[in-house]
């Protein structure tokens, strides 16, 4: 009598699992998207890039790209990140100017959290030929 063999993976290589989107919401992959900047492999080419790379490094808890992107005239002495708050997704809801033709940009963004979420319109300068961010106004 013959034996039957089921269809099993047995033999057959796995095709890799899909590398997860950025958090910046972007589809592509972390390492190709946000990660490369925060690695310093890259500066972010638009004030909205930065404002997405930023985003990022919140999720990650990326202190260090986070104080390099920060203006040297208002960024903070230290950083209190909560590793508890869990960031949830990046909505961009304008921009102005902030591209390589200007040396300043606007970003509007609603940042959501587990819990609630964070309206802000930051503002972003060029120092060094590199976009960084300024501050932020809080809306509604």
């Amino acid at each position: 009598m013959s034996r039957r063999t089921s269809n099993s993976r047995r033999g057959r290589a796995s095709a890799p699992a899909p590398s997860p989107s950025c958090p910046c919401g972007l589809p592509d992959p972390y390492d190709s998207c946000c990660g490369r900047f925060h690695r310093g492999e890259a500066a972010a080419p638009t004030a909205e890039t930065l404002m997405r790379s930023r985003y990022a490094a919140f999720v990650k808890l990326d202190e260090e790209y986070l104080r390099r992107t920060w203006h040297p005239r208002t960024r903070p002495a230290r950083l209190d990140l909560d590793p508890a708050l869990r960031w949830t997704g990046l909505e961009i809801l304008g921009t102005a100017d902030g591209t390589a033709f200007h040396s300043t940009g606007t970003v509007t963004f609603r940042a959501s959290f587990k819990g609630g979420s964070l309206h802000e319109r930051s503002r972003f300068e060029r120092v060094e030929g590199a976009w960084v961010y300024v501050d932020g106004e809080f809306l509604d």
